[in-house]
């Protein structure tokens, strides 16, 4: 009998292990589903993972590819032979626009050369001494005819699609209407011409080395037509010979630069008298041209070295206006001298083209010297990107046109504009900035990760300051001194804030604490300094309280009655918040701190963050530093007591 059930039992035991009971065989099967599901679900996330590293560095990668240029056909300047003053590209990289000494509008093929339509401009048999650009973003261009008057024209392409295929179709207007302006009374030798806020305002030198400046006053129609009322002109003689003029956008500045002592004299434009000269700057060589960047703040000066320069109007530290050298550039000309300028339309990158063919791409905001090609085997005569600053012209001066498709996505990216202090326009000096987007067409994106970084590391500093006392202390009486019962509601509610969204928790901070705070700068900071001071103050005062009073309050229950403190302390705190700041910061604590500390207050700043984070961070320290304590085994925390520890 005993050893039958003997037996039995190792049968039924053998049967156990190999998974034939009953309900065994399904608890196997289930265990190794389980298995199977946590293992693939864990290589699943671990993939998913991948990919987004993956994806990230496919999206961060291109910012530091170098860029390049695709070589189009060669051609011969369509049209009549005879010198080029003027080229363009419109926007799609297919039709180009040339201007010739004679008055010829051509207008041709990008690819093939062939010519689409020529256009001769109004009183196109006196000839063409000057032309400048007026304004890149419209296409209009003003010339300046052998009698001194000027004609302004506008080059638009209208993109249609019939049958489904684009067709571009170049076209010419007249602003201002084809009677050329009266300007001067003979050629001039350089010009400049510029229209804002009502304004048209021309600048010219004469033969006798004297500037002329001329304004009309625009008036446009309920119709949308524009007429012209001619106003006053004025002479002035310059510091330097006016081989260069170069007008501000915003007719505020006048560039006058010699090309062969290489001089740039700077002169502040006023309405109703002549222009005040700033400053004389030596340059340092001969100058070969000169023209702005996309933005009309910044001019680049070509010089016969092959320096290029890059310099802006900045402000010193007694406001006093001048004219600031920013940057350099080398040309990689191998001493040939530089023939030839152009800039791209939106952002800073400019070409420089030289005797021998060749043309460098630059970016001027991060100094960097992009590309080097040989683009013609003859001098480079004009250089015109399009508006998308996908494709570049070059043009040589013997009459060879060769296009090049440019890929140049991120030309802004540098490891010094990246990390380093970078001087850009309109400011008084080199700075960390970052500002990635703006409302105005001039403005340029800012990408200095140095404030990004520093801020995220003040950030999280003070949101430890913040966050750690409270959640470690807090931690500590919850796992030694609170009772079970008060643990037991305390500790979920406050794990439950764990789970708020960091988006809300920013939300919140930035649309309702920033501004709390800012209004009420002075309540903050006697909440800081007075809360903390108010605990154990209560503390000292409830230990000296007599024992009946204390007794009354269950044991692990006193951090109940501290709530009640807590809300009178901020509430004494925020109601002598505007008797103390304008008893103590003449009611208006900001500009104290500005005026007397040098601290400029940013609405956002780091102490809202801190609080922010501090608030989202403070449930997460608490839990994991209670759950610590609290799972010390109960006999070591009493010895350690019994052994005299705190």
């Amino acid at each position: 009998m005993h050893e039958s059930s003997s037996l039995s039992t190792a049968r039924s035991f053998e049967s156990i292990v190999a998974g034939k009971a009953p309900g065994v065989r399904g608890r196997y099967l289930k265990d190794n589903l389980a298995r199977w599901v946590v293992g693939i679900g864990g290589l699943g996330v671990i993939g998913a993972l991948l990919l987004i590293f993956v994806y990230l560095l496919s999206e961060v990668i291109p910012l530091f590819a170098p860029p390049r240029v695709e070589a189009r056909q060669t051609i011969q300047v369509p049209g009549p032979q005879v010198p080029t003053v003027y080229v363009a590209a419109e926007e799609q990289g297919e039709v180009g626009m040339r201007l010739t000494a004679g008055g010829d509008i051509v207008f041709f093929d990008l690819h093939t050369g062939a010519v689409r339509s020529i256009q001769q401009l109004p009183q196109a048999n006196r000839g063409i001494v000057g032309v400048t650009t007026l304004s890149a973003d419209t296409g209009e261009v003003a010339v300046q005819w052998t009698d001194g008057r000027i004609s302004i024209f506008r080059h638009t392409y209208r993109v249609t699609y019939p049958d489904d295929r684009r067709m571009i179709t170049p076209v010419v207007e007249y602003p201002y209407g084809e009677t050329p302006l009266v300007f001067m009374n003979e050629p001039g030798h350089a010009l400049a011409v510029r229209s804002e806020r009502g304004t048209l305002l021309m600048a010219g030198a004469a033969r006798s080395g004297e500037i002329v400046l001329k304004r009309y006053t625009q008036e446009e129609s309920l119709f949308g037509d524009v007429t012209l009322q001619e106003g006053p002109q004025s002479r002035f003689l310059p510091a330097v010979k006016p081989d260069i003029l170069l007008l501000e956008p915003l007719l505020t500045w006048l560039y006058v630069i010699d090309r062969q002592s290489g001089k740039i004299a700077f002169y502040r434009l006023l309405t109703d008298e002549a222009p005040e000269l700033v400053d004389v700057y030596g340059i340092g060589s001969a100058v070969r041209d000169a023209r702005y960047l996309a933005g009309g703040i910044s001019i680049i000066v070509a010089q016969a070295d092959g320096i290029v320069s890059q310099w802006f109007p900045a402000r010193r530290p007694d406001g006093t206006a001048y004219l600031a050298r920013v940057r350099t550039f080398a040309a990689d000309t191998d001493g040939a001298t530089i023939t030839a300028l152009g800039a791209e339309l939106r952002r800073r990158t400019f070409a420089v083209g030289d005797e021998t063919g060749r043309v460098t791409l630059f970016y001027a905001t991060a100094g960097r010297r992009l590309i080097t090609e040989k683009m013609l085997d003859e001098p480079v005569a004009h250089l015109s990107f399009n508006p998308r600053a996908k494709y570049l012209m070059a043009v040589g001066a013997n009459g060879t046109i060769r296009g090049y498709d440019v890929h140049n996505e991120h030309p802004e990216v540098s490891w010094s504009a990246l990390w380093g202090r970078v001087w850009y326009e309109s400011y008084d000096e080199p700075r960390f900035l970052w500002q990635s987007s703006s409302a105005s067409a001039d403005f340029e994106p800012k990408f200095s990760l140095t404030p990004l970084s520093i801020g995220t590391l003040k950030g999280a500093f003070y949101a430890m300051i913040f966050a750690v006392p409270i959640a470690v202390l807090g931690a500590i009486f919850t796992a030694y001194f609170m009772s079970p019962e008060m643990r037991q509601l305390v500790k979920p509610t406050v794990e439950i804030l764990a789970a708020l969204p960091s988006v809300i928790l920013g939300f919140l901070a930035g649309l309702w604490l920033a501004p709390y705070v800012e209004t009420n700068l002075p309540g903050v900071f006697l909440t800081l300094l007075l809360l903390p001071l108010s605990i154990p103050l209560f503390g000292y005062l409830w230990a000296h309280l007599p024992r009946k009073l204390r007794y009354r309050i269950p044991p692990g229950w006193e951090a109940a009655i501290l709530i009640p403190v807590v809300v009178l302390v901020v509430w004494f705190c925020f109601t002598i918040d505007k008797p103390i700041e304008a008893m103590l910061f003449g009611g208006n604590m900001q500009a104290w701190m500005d005026q007397e500390l040098g601290i400029h207050y940013d609405q956002r700043n780091a102490l809202v963050v801190g609080i922010a984070m501090g608030i989202a961070v403070i449930p997460i320290v608490f839990s994991i530093a209670e759950d610590a304590i609290f799972t010390v085994p109960k006999h070591l925390t009493l010895g350690s007591l019994a052994l005299g520890a705190t």
